[in-house]
């Protein structure tokens, strides 16, 4: 198992557990992720949901070393498709549960990590985290909704502003701009992340349900809409020189040298 769950009481903490690859989303990550979501979701007992990494970070985002041999040989990627398969049923079970999922981002999420961060229903940072919307930096588009949530948080100018830079963005700056609504030092950061889930659990958590349907009709497009419309633009995206370009660069630990195409 690539995800750990744990229950304490009315809380279940899933941990992205693959440590030794600062827990980078592989094919099992995303399909364990995606069904430790579904059993928690059904689950009456469970109040609050909280999503965190093993070790040093939260996430470094998408494995590219998955894609790395089709794209070494020349062969056509299907971003797209891989999207639907793997990270929009993640995206669609948060959005969907009835309980508050708290993203406690302990060290750097970066990329499908960054997204997945944005798509939980609140944010808190250890004051070691770090969160980088790195996808420009291998020639793609967003992905895993964080075009759909980031402006949403932090402002249309301020997300384009993330996205074409990929600047590392540190805990405090998180908290300023709102992308996280709590920071915790990093040495106690466990214990105020489950000492802040648990008064969530106590909560009204009908109102709470309700409060996210308020939250989620309110965005426009529609969540599904926007889904689709990311799918085929990263389908073009990972067809582009450009992405070539950066899995490459990224391999061989260097510069990318991006053409625009």
């Amino acid at each position: 198992m690539t995800v750990r769950r744990d229950v304490q009481g009315a809380v279940a903490t899933l941990t992205l557990d693959r440590p030794d690859v600062r827990n980078a989303f592989d094919e099992a990550m995303t399909a364990d992720l995606a069904r430790e979501l579904a059993t928690v979701s059904i689950d009456d007992a469970i109040r609050c949901v909280i999503i965190t990494g093993a070790g040093r970070a939260f996430s470094a985002g998408q494995d590219l070393r998955d894609r790395s041999a089709d794209i070494l040989a020349g062969r056509d990627l299907h971003l797209g498709e891989e999207l639907r398969r793997r990270y929009f049923p993640l995206v669609r079970i948060i959005r969907a549960m009835p309980k508050p999922v708290v993203a406690a981002v302990n060290g750097a999420a970066v990329g499908a990590a960054f997204g997945l961060a944005c798509v939980c229903d609140v944010r808190v940072a250890s004051t070691e985290a770090t969160f980088r919307a790195a996808w420009a930096r291998v020639g793609l588009a967003p992905d895993g909704g964080a075009a759909f949530y980031l402006p949403r948080l932090v402002g249309w100018g301020r997300a384009f502003d993330l996205m074409l830079s990929g600047d590392p963005l540190g805990a405090e700056e998180a908290l300023r701009i709102g992308l996280v609504t709590r920071v915790f030092d990093a040495a106690v950061f466990a214990e105020e992340v489950a000492r802040f889930a648990r008064s969530l659990a106590a909560g009204a958590t009908l109102a709470f349900a309700l409060t996210k349907q308020e939250l989620e009709r309110a965005s426009t497009p529609s969540l599904d809409d926007f889904l689709e419309l990311e799918a085929r633009l990263q389908e073009q995206a990972g067809r582009s020189r450009d992405y070539v370009e950066g899995v490459r660069a990224f391999l061989e630990k260097r510069e990318a040298r991006f053409e625009g195409r």
